[in-house]
């Protein structure tokens, strides 16, 4: 199926708010590749061929390495690959974004506090749900990725 609308464009105050988040997350202390591996994961499970192309793409820009990339949806069984602070925002974000599987336990919480500070965990948690929120209207409004679009 192609994409059905183009919600930025239907509702572009809606996706301005959204971008507006997006900006702030720039701001923050967290580290871009940080925040994109977490885009990346959360995209992953989530299903968004878009976000999974676009944040793909941004990672390789950072210059990321494709033995890593690859690595992303086993990250748990990539070894040292990851740094712990890495390791500790992937499995903040799996844990978050399957709210509804995992009820985010206490264990989560602790572990991800282990390696962020507050400041720092919230904003982790804006992004993981900001891109929640972005794979969604990939989904729902079958956004085609760029990697399509290019074939």
């Amino acid at each position: 199926m192609t994409q059905r609308i183009d919600y930025a464009s239907a509702a572009p105050e809606g996706y301005k708010a959204f971008g507006n988040v997006y900006g702030y997350l720039l701001k923050t202390d967290l580290p871009t590749e940080l925040i994109d591996l977490v885009y990346l994961r959360v995209s992953q499970i989530n299903g968004c061929a878009f976000c999974i192309d676009m944040h793909s793409r941004d990672l390789l820009k950072l210059g990321i390495a494709v033995e890593r990339l690859v690595m992303v949806p086993v990250w748990r069984d990539a070894g040292e690959l990851f740094s712990s602070r890495q390791r500790a925002a992937l499995a903040w974000a799996e844990s978050v974004t399957r709210v509804c599987e995992t009820g985010i336990p206490d264990d989560d919480y602790v572990e991800a506090t282990a390696e962020f500070n507050d400041k720092e965990l919230t904003d982790l948690t804006y992004a993981i749900g900001l891109m929640n929120a972005f794979n969604r209207f990939g989904v729902a409004f079958r956004s085609s990725p760029d990697a399509v679009n290019r074939a």
